[in-house]
């Protein structure tokens, strides 16, 4: 039995990924904090479980084995690092932390005390995605030369986001940290190390964050990324599109067929492959847990981790300085 400590429902996946516990018979959330304690001790009485007010207690606990994080992402680097010298494997929301600087401190803890650590990348387990890569992979599509993502909903104009998810502190931006990060870990999942990269964030509704923006990434393979991500699309898909010196993969949707064009690749009259895609992976929370009992190994870890906050801390810089930065600036500092 892996014995789970929730810490934090400040986030809107806060619930699913209790949801996603206790669909195991072998997890049990023992204990609860938060940095807000009045709903932090609310959650622990919903779950059955005991509430610790302060951190240092809670890790301290022997009937917990792991930790999952969902605490506003200023707090993570303290609570991780705490968590792992503490000796408890992670889970973690995206984004790890702000800086890289930040999550090489957190990467440094994991491995020292060699705890399971696992980030949720979920666009990683779908089939879809699993097959760009597959095809990147075989070279049937050739050399990389454009990747287009967008992911977008309507949580600002419909009013369904949280209040707290306009915080800058807090979340350390709006659309592009929050919901981009999809696009931009599948960005660095396909096409490598990141070279330099502009932004363009607009404000359309007056919250203190961006709720519409895009960035303009090269790679060093001499690939180009466009992901774009906002909260003011109401009736949209989302999209993905990649292409290469050989042909190109494209697909409205996660759930909606996937056309390809090019040779030695079988399709219909459509553009849809014959052959059957991938299955969809199991998700990062099952994978981790999994791995914690020594049955998997993580494929959504660390190094993930900090190439996500690599493309997110360039982003902002570059969105706040009005410049298109290189991010060899920020492996200086």
């Amino acid at each position: 039995m892996i014995r789970i400590a929730m810490l934090s429902k400040w986030h809107v996946h806060a619930k699913d990924y209790q949801a996603q516990l206790q669909q195991r018979s072998d997890v049990q959330i023992t204990a609860v904090w938060d940095e807000d304690a009045d709903r932090g001790a609310a959650w622990a009485r919903e779950l059955g479980a005991a509430f610790e007010a302060d951190l240092d207690s809670c890790l301290a606990r022997a009937d917990v084995d792991a930790v999952v994080v969902v605490t506003p992402t200023n707090l993570h680097p303290d609570v991780i690092i705490k968590a792992a010298n503490a000796g408890k494997h992670i889970f973690t929301e995206k984004v790890l932390a702000f800086t890289v600087k930040d999550c090489l401190r957190i990467k440094e803890a994991v491995q020292r005390n060699r705890v399971q650590f696992c980030i949720s990348l979920p666009y990683r387990t779908f089939p879809n995605n699993l097959y760009a890569k597959q095809m990147l992979d075989s070279g049937v599509l050739g050399d990389p030369t454009l990747m287009l993502v967008r992911t977008n909903h309507d949580g600002s104009i419909a009013g369904w986001l949280p209040p707290h998810f306009y915080d800058a502190e807090l979340c350390g931006g709006g659309a592009m940290i929050d919901l981009g990060a999809h696009p931009m870990y599948l960005s660095a999942w396909l096409l490598g190390k990141p070279r330099r990269i502009t932004s363009m964030f607009v404000n359309t509704t007056g919250k203190p964050v961006e709720d519409n923006a895009a960035c303009l990434i090269e790679f060093e393979n001499g690939a180009i990324a466009i992901p774009q991500t906002n909260f003011v699309s109401g009736n949209s898909k989302r999209g993905f599109e990649i292409h290469g010196t050989k042909g190109s993969l494209v697909f409205e949707d996660p759930d909606l067929p996937v056309n390809v064009y090019a040779s030695g690749v079988e399709t219909d009259a459509d553009g849809h492959p014959l052959s059957p895609l991938p299955a969809e992976a199991k998700m990062p929370i099952d994978q981790w847990l999994d791995a914690i009992q020594g049955t998997d190994t993580v494929q959504y870890g660390i190094d993930d981790a900090v190439a996500l906050t690599e493309l997110m801390e360039g982003a902002y810089r570059s969105a706040r300085e009005g410049r298109t930065v290189c991010f060899d600036e920020l492996a200086r500092e």
